[in-house]
């Protein structure tokens, strides 16, 4: 629970500011504090008074009835509060065309340089700046968006400042609710921006748009690494696996011959994803089991969670956070864990517990190496680690980032409402082998796309301490 500081009380005149408002949030979040230490900058300036385009330039968007497609040609990917934080956008649902383009929609496409913060839901508040490789992505009605007027302010300084802990404090002081937390255009709107010396202000935007790029060049490599994969192991057919077109109707009704007691469960047989399993086999390989010989093929020990401070602890990473541009989670006592929680470099990392919904993380991959190894991770990730010197972790992550691989894992689940994996078909998936040269070259791709999302982080941490040394001397 908040409390109010003694050094720094609630005034009566600051309900009034509030326009009478009596919940606490804005009181105890830090927002009226942060308020006041900006009022004595020498120039801050409102937020709606620095953007431009719909609506002024601070906007969500109306309800409306999403129709999902699965063919890229009449459909746009669509950005939702959770996915926004995303790091890997390739897997976005999609959002039918015609709808979106509509005049009701069409300016819910995303641009290169805005602000996002998700405005409705229990993690209202959060922000992520829209990259390089995001246009051409619809965002929904739960996300505010804030575009910048390139005229009166650079973007990545205005999202530096949106995310900074001063923006923070003042964004979560905006939010209403108590179920169902929600932010408005509105509430936001009249947010004092400081305005420092032009040439602080570009290189604070300069380092966030070069983090950006990164973060683009990123999504990019991992892409490229995927379709060399398939394309050296000569499975081209599989780079775009348009898992929804294949021919459904024989997954309804179908007759598995010699059937013994590893299961009956029909999802495990689907026609669907033993005809994708059969061409995964057609090309020279090894099964997951024998690449993982004197390394690690298994889903993480339990334990209790002993909470701890941040300068004591380790943060513990989950499921659906490990999927996210920068790690969230809470902070736990080391010593009182296994010690699995840390991990190997290039340890992938399988969601390993969850739903069969298409949007969920379960079935997804993600892969541990260079600032990720200083965290702690969850037992629900099947943590994957080659014993095979001819197999790099970062080759294999090339193959278990794909659709192919998604598909295959899902066909592997058991249980009732929560899905695991049945560990002989884990353990028989069979890995395509490419040849040494391009087993090289694939792994490479990899572990470059990582090395530039690592900078990517220390850019933006860059930025932020800039702007927050420059604020703190401007108010001193």
């Amino acid at each position: 629970m908040k409390i109010a500081e003694l050094s720094n009380p609630v005034m009566s005149g600051w309900l009034r500011e509030q326009g009478l408002r009596l919940d606490a949030s804005p009181y105890v979040s830090g927002a009226l504090k942060m308020k006041k230490l900006l009022e004595r900058l020498p120039d801050t300036v409102p937020l709606a008074s620095l953007t431009a385009g719909h609506d002024g330039g601070i906007f969500n968007g109306p309800m409306f009835r999403r129709v999902y497609l699965n063919d890229p040609e009449h459909s746009v990917p669509f950005l939702g509060t959770k996915d926004m934080m995303a790091a890997d956008l390739t897997s976005l649902p999609r959002l039918c065309k015609s709808d979106a383009v509509s005049a009701r929609l069409s300016y819910l496409e995303l641009k290169p340089g805005m602000t996002l913060i998700s405005c409705s839901g229990f993690n209202a508040g959060r922000r992520a700046y829209v990259r390089p490789d995001m246009g051409g992505i619809w965002s929904s009605q739960d996300t505010l968006k804030v575009e910048p007027d390139p005229k009166k302010i650079k973007s990545g300084y205005l999202y530096a400042f949106l995310l900074s802990r001063f923006g923070e404090a003042l964004v979560r002081g905006s939010v209403y609710g108590s179920a169902v937390k929600h932010i408005e255009p509105r509430h936001i709107s009249g947010l004092p921006v400081p305005r420092l010396e032009e040439r602080v202000e570009t290189e604070i935007h300069d380092l966030v748009e070069k983090s950006a790029q990164l973060r683009a060049n990123h999504q990019a490599e991992l892409v490229d690494a995927t379709k060399d994969f398939f394309e050296s192991n000569g499975l081209p057919e599989l780079i775009d696996l348009r898992w929804h077109r294949e021919r459904r109707e024989h997954d309804l009704g179908f007759e598995v011959p010699g059937v013994g007691s590893t299961s009956l469960r029909a999802l495990n047989f689907a026609p669907r994803a033993q005809q994708l399993i059969g061409k995964l086999r057609s090309a020279p390989g090894k099964t997951l089991e024998r690449i993982c010989t004197g390394g690690t093929l298994r889903t993480g020990a339990r334990f209790k969670r002993i909470d701890s401070d941040s300068e004591h602890g380790i943060r513990l990473i989950g499921q659906r956070q490990s999927f996210w541009l920068r790690p969230e989670g809470r902070w736990i006592n080391e010593a009182q864990a296994p010690d699995d929680i840390r991990l190997k470099d290039e340890t992938v990392l399988i969601a390993a517990r969850g739903t069969l919904g298409e949007n969920e993380v379960y079935g997804r991959s993600v892969f541990i190496t260079g600032s990720w190894l200083a965290h702690a991770y969850s037992q629900d990730y099947v943590r994957v680690v080659s014993g095979d010197p001819e197999v790099s972790g970062a080759y294999l992550f090339a193959f278990f980032r794909s659709e192919a691989a998604f598909r295959a894992l899902r066909s592997f689940s058991v249980g009732g409402k929560q899905q695991e994996y049945h560990p002989r078909f884990l353990r028989e998936l069979h890995i395509p082998i490419a040849p040494p040269d391009a087993r090289t070259r694939i792994a490479n791709k990899v572990r470059s796309a990582y090395k530039h999302r690592d900078e990517a982080d220390v850019l933006e941490d860059k930025a932020l301490a800039l702007l927050t040394t420059a604020v703190e001397e401007a108010a001193s």
